[in-house]
């Protein structure tokens, strides 16, 4: 069903898109804009795909994440009889941000003993920082184990095996945890007893949402993200069942099997894997142990990147690592859903120089073609698309609105609509210049630029016009080429380019605006897109409900 609603997709959008060239004859312009569009259009499959069950599913289901769990038994009470190892992987961190998390889940745990322990596990480089990090973890309450290896070997991955091979053994399950993730005891408990109850399960992975931020870029990148992420997890969750991805945070993992079957070897030219998580997913299932995805979002937090840059750099390494998968497609003994989660990994990024080839074949069709164009087909193509590339994303802005309980948790449906207006605007100018910025990552990765994994910031700032002008100005100038192309055409080309690709002509701004304090507060003071734990917080903290 799932790659039957792709094919129709794909299928659907080339009809359309050949409905908008041929009038006026095919010319080399036109043959360009449709073989990059066969090359972008799975993906477009991919998110429809994933979508519509999603959806239907979340409306339909009094508890959707356990409709689509494939685990039979209790997870919700009984007995926890598995003992877990709950690991924190750093690497040259602030411990101040990383231990209160971590107290607060055992706070809660305690009751249950020697059932948890808690483990921090270091890569810290720098002799300073690595001596206040093990003083922090000492002087912590409770205990936390503290483990630092000299070398960062294997990076995230070979951190977290060298524990499990050296140091886990008194231990069945693992809860793995990034610096910046935050779990309650409550989500924590439900895998446990998931994982009890579903003894050939090898991984769990529980769906993450942003923390509250102050800071107006992830603010609106995350209000928008969990909308998307609770339909996308659900939808993928269902047809892909015990197969399913695994992000490598925020999730449980067995133990013996994981250890047994998920190391990673180099790759053929010797490197090490970067985007180690959905590699360990294809060989822990082709091993025969299920990977599932709790697809419920309450619980489980993560930080998001706190301005464009880090989003952009996050985004760089992500595609470095994904864009290594090419070398394991036909890796012996994965199974066709394991490759499958390889090619969708790849997918998420190598569409990027196509998007970009697409709007500059696009500009350049328009000036000696446009007079040909129907816009009636172009309007439903248009429209098509949009509602193609962001069906998750509208789909759980649905979902929200038309659920009473859902609106009253993000503080009523006005304010829920505000918040996903906002963020809608903000996706359109952020996609329009992620796309270059991929393909500038690529093109970097080709010519043999280091694909390193270097330690995030996750500290809020601002942006300054320098350093946004420095990062931003191949951008403006491609969006200028791209518009003045538009330009001679016709004021129509432009208007129909702008949401789309406005972006670029904006980009400096929108990087400096969205780390702005002012915009930032301005933001926060009317609550445009409040998450339900931020409102849940300033209801604790104002229980009055008087205004703040």
């Amino acid at each position: 069903m799932f790659f039957g609603v792709l094919l129709a997709t794909v299928a659907g959008l080339t009809r359309l898109l050949w409905a908008v060239l041929a009038p006026g004859g095919w010319t080399v312009l036109k043959l360009l804009i449709l073989a990059c569009f066969l090359g972008v259009a799975p993906w477009l499959g991919v998110c429809v795909g994933n979508a519509l069950p999603g959806f239907l599913i979340r409306l339909l289901s009094a508890t959707p994440g356990r409709a689509v769990l494939p685990v039979l038994g209790d997870i919700e009470g009984g007995p926890i009889t598995a003992r877990t190892a709950v690991v924190v992987t750093v690497r040259n961190e602030d411990m101040a941000d990383v231990l209160p998390a971590l107290g607060r889940l055992f706070e809660w745990l305690t009751p249950y003993g020697d059932r948890f322990a808690a483990f921090v596990l270091s890569d810290t480089s720098e002799p300073a920082l690595a001596a206040r990090e093990e003083a922090a973890v000492a002087a912590f309450s409770p205990p936390v184990g503290y483990r630092r290896r000299s070398e960062n070997t294997g990076f995230k991955a070979g951190n977290l095996m060298d524990f499990l091979d050296h140091h886990a053994a008194n231990f069945e399950l693992a809860l793995v945890l990034d610096a910046d993730s935050e779990m309650s005891a409550e989500s924590v408990l439900r895998l446990v007893r998931a994982m009890q109850a579903g003894p050939r399960i090898g991984i769990i992975q529980h769906l993450t949402v942003g923390t509250p931020a102050a800071a107006a870029f992830p603010r609106l990148f995350q209000f928008g993200m969990r909308a998307g992420m609770r339909i996308w997890a659900t939808g993928q969750a269902w047809w892909q069942g015990d197969a399913g991805p695994y992000w490598g945070h925020n999730a449980i993992l067995r133990i013996a099997p994981f250890r047994a079957h998920a190391r990673l070897a180099a790759l053929p030219d010797g490197s090490t894997i970067l985007s180690h998580d959905q590699v360990e997913a294809a060989q822990l299932r082709a091993a025969g142990w299920g990977v599932c995805v709790w697809a419920e979002e309450a619980g489980s937090l993560e930080k998001n990147p706190p301005a464009l840059p880090e989003f952009l750099r996050r985004d760089a390494r992500w595609l470095a690592g994904n864009m290594q998968y090419r070398h394991l497609l036909l890796l012996p003994g994965l199974a066709p859903m394991g490759r499958w989660q390889l090619v969708q990994a790849i997918l998420l990024f190598a569409g990027a120089p196509l998007y970009t080839a697409l709007l500059a074949l696009a500009a350049l069709n328009a000036t000696c073609c446009g007079a040909d164009v129907p816009r009636g087909a172009l309007l439903a193509l248009t429209l098509a698309w949009t509602a193609a590339i962001y069906a998750p994303k509208l789909l759980g802005y649905a979902e929200v609105l038309l659920s009473r309980d859902l609106r009253a948790q993000y503080g009523g449906g006005r304010n829920f609509a505000a918040g996903a207006a906002a963020e809608f605007g903000f996706t359109l100018l952020l996609d329009a210049l992620s796309q270059p910025s991929k393909t500038l990552a690529l093109a970097r990765l080709a010519v043999g630029a280091p694909a390193g994994w270097l330690p995030q910031n996750r500290g809020e700032r601002g942006v300054g016009w320098r350093e946004a002008t420095l990062m931003f100005w191949p951008h403006t100038l491609f969006g200028l080429a791209v518009f003045a192309l538009l330009t001679q055409a016709s004021a129509v080309a432009v208007l129909w380019a702008l949401p789309f690709a406005g972006g670029l002509l904006v980009a400096i701004p929108f990087c400096v605006v969205t780390a702005s304090p002012p915009v930032s507060a301005w933001l926060r003071r009317r609550g445009i897109a409040a998450t339900p734990e931020e409102l849940q917080a300033a209801t604790r903290s104002n229980p009055s409900g008087s205004s703040r």
